[in-house]
């Protein structure tokens, strides 16, 4: 991206989804959009009636795949891994791509597509961070060859969880329940909308990945009003024998039941400045390089969570 900041000329972002993120990521454009040098230039929702009333009609998509007519510099996906997996090759034609659901990318397929697109047609594919906390650090201790292992867990109330295939039929056998450890990429399309930290963080580490990133989810009774998030990792042994490890807790004020934490709301709107800077942004508001090659994917965002 050349800085706008400089050739005066907006940014034009279109946002995929109008859930909670996409309603909170449209009312900033809206609203700071402008002297940010950030233009909101579309919103598609599988559901069109969810817009009506609160999204001008001239900026509601009605076909994703029209998305091209709007003439985006940035598209921003904050609706479900399902769209990515049919619509994120087509959208690298048109735009840099913001993924918002990298559980996805747990799909090899899918990787694979969206890898081709942004060498083919020179755009890249971000990856906002969400509720993963530390990301830089994982991503230069991985880089550096000093990262062994690495495990996130995501505990909440059942309440919060939208699961399928085999998990939707494990029942709780107390007021703690392990539902699911083991890989990334076998948790993904079990909880596509559980497991997008995970998925950061599997990203955020390419020398473990999807299928050595462990990924712990957890139903807890307690936690109604939160999501908890613990990333635990070391490194190899050093000559006295022990490894540098770092283990992290992070509480999340959630309302009941949601998906997404409040603070996970506002680290997209930074994920969105991140991919596609208007003008200088202080640290720690950065885009780190995860793969080889031009344009693939990078963790975006803050660990800042204020507003």
């Amino acid at each position: 991206f050349q800085d706008m900041a400089l050739d005066g000329v907006p940014r034009r972002v279109g946002v995929v989804g109008y859930g909670r993120l996409g309603q909170s990521l449209v009312s900033h454009l809206l609203t700071q959009g402008p002297e940010l040098g950030l233009e909101l230039v579309f919103v598609w929702n599988r559901d069109p009636g969810r817009m009506a009333g609160s999204v001008p009609p001239a900026l509601q998509l009605q076909n994703l795949a029209a998305l091209g007519e709007r003439h985006p510099d940035l598209v921003v996906e904050v609706a479900h891994p399902k769209i990515i997996q049919e619509s994120g090759a087509k959208i690298l034609r048109y735009s840099n791509l913001l993924v918002g659901s990298p559980s996805a990318l747990a799909d090899q397929a899918t990787e694979q597509q969206l890898r081709e697109a942004s060498h083919r047609w020179h755009h890249a594919v971000f990856v906002a961070r969400g509720a993963l906390w530390g990301t830089e650090d994982i991503t230069r201790l991985d880089a550096a060859g000093g990262l062994q292992s690495l495990r996130v867990t995501m505990a909440t109330h059942p309440d919060g969880f939208r699961l399928e295939g085999r998990l939707a039929a494990v029942p709780s056998t107390g007021p703690r329940t392990v539902l699911y450890e083991g890989p990334v990429r076998g948790l993904c399309p079990l909880a596509p909308r559980n497991s997008n930290t995970m998925a950061a963080a599997a990203l955020a580490a390419p020398s473990l990945g999807f299928d050595h990133v462990v990924g712990v989810l957890v139903a807890d009774l307690s936690l109604t009003d939160m999501h908890v998030v613990e990333v635990e990792l070391s490194g190899p042994p050093g000559p006295s024998g022990r490894s540098f490890a770092v283990h992290t807790h992070r509480e999340n004020p959630a309302e009941p039941g949601a998906v997404t934490g409040s603070a996970t709301v506002t680290a997209f709107w930074r994920s969105l400045l991140g991919a596609a800077p208007a003008a200088p942004l202080p640290r720690p508001w950065l885009c780190n390089p995860q793969s080889p090659g031009p344009g693939w994917v990078w963790v975006c965002g803050s660990d800042m969570v204020s507003s």
